[in-house]
């Protein structure tokens, strides 16, 4: 009884030395990080409670995958574990790793498409994003949202576009439905067409709507919308002239010069913003047929040519006094 007793008892330390030495590892200090302040571990989607395990001690976060793996199963929810891109502090417990991934304290990378930005320049973008992966094809003039996007390290560049066209076919869906009778043109694409030029008329969130009914009261008299954004776009793409226009460009033979052409151009210039469509496809009531530079970043508007002849003086004196200083 004695021998058996004692058999049992070294038995039970040893059984105790290694719940100590598990709880040490779970709840302990985790290993320093192999370089800088945190070590960055993507767990893919679909990964298995024993493939993050391994995971994690390859890269060297925590000292035990067999330990994680038991601590995940013991203490639940072990199939609640979230995919998704982590920065763990070096030294970080085994037991706030779990959590974190439990919880989905994923890291948060965005990317933003500013408004008015053109189909190259959201594929630019998207390629300067080292974490995206694949190329992004050049989408059509017009058809992506500008918004801010949550993006994750690895995620093809394809499929960040795709949510981006996606996100302005779902906003257009509902839009659409919401225009004001009577408008001078019948398809989503003009829609868009128009207000995209709206957003390169004006960086003054308050001044969409009055140059949007600048532009739908020309169409309907059959004016031509004279923009100067449509003849940068059909010399360059839309990439920005950096000078102003000259007179040979303002008689350009492109079909994007809006002044020697009737009507709006064959495709958008850029890729306008919800407020941008909102105004074109419910303008204001205004008679306003003109609109100039005031010397203050806005616009003032005319509703008769002698009105905006006005305007434009006042709008060269400006520009003479502020050459002169």
């Amino acid at each position: 009884m004695a021998r058996g007793g004692t058999a049992f008892g070294a038995l039970f330390l040893v059984a105790l030395l290694i719940a100590a030495a598990g709880l040490w590892i779970y709840a302990g200090p985790g290993p320093k990080a192999r370089s800088g302040e945190v070590t960055i571990v993507t767990l893919r989607k679909g990964a298995g409670l024993s493939q993050i395990a391994a995971v994690l001690e390859r890269e060297g976060v925590v000292r035990s995958s067999s330990v994680f793996l038991a601590a995940a199963q013991f203490t639940g929810g072990s199939r609640s574990l979230k995919a998704g891109e982590y920065e763990f502090a070096s030294g970080a417990s085994m037991s706030s790793i779990l959590q974190a991934i439990r919880d989905g304290r994923i890291v948060r990378r965005q990317v933003t498409i500013p408004e008015g930005m053109t189909a190259d320049m959201v594929v630019d973008i998207l390629n300067a994003q080292p974490v995206l992966t694949g190329v992004a094809p050049t989408p059509a003039e017009g058809s992506v949202l500008p918004e801010t996007y949550d993006i994750q390290r690895g995620e093809d560049r394809a499929a960040v576009l795709k949510r981006m066209t996606d996100a302005h076919e779902a906003l257009m869906a509902t839009l659409w439905a919401q225009r004001q009778s009577g408008l001078p043109f019948t398809t989503e694409n003009e829609a868009i067409t128009l207000a995209s030029i709206v957003e390169k008329e004006t960086g003054i969130a308050a001044e969409r709507p009055q140059v949007a009914a600048v532009f739908v009261n020309r169409l309907r008299l059959g004016m031509r919308l004279e923009s100067d954004p449509t003849i940068i776009y059909g010399l360059t793409r839309g990439r920005p002239l950096g000078r102003g226009l000259r007179a040979s460009e303002l008689a350009s033979d492109t079909p994007y010069n809006t002044y020697r052409i009737a009507g709006l151009p064959p495709t958008p210039i850029a890729n306008p913003g919800r407020a941008a469509i909102e105004a074109v496809l419910n303008p204001p009531k205004s008679d306003a047929l003109f609109f100039v530079a005031d010397g203050t970043g806005g616009h003032v508007f005319a509703a008769t040519y002698d009105e905006h002849l006005r305007n434009v003086e006042k709008w060269r004196r400006i520009e003479r006094e502020r050459a002169g200083q």
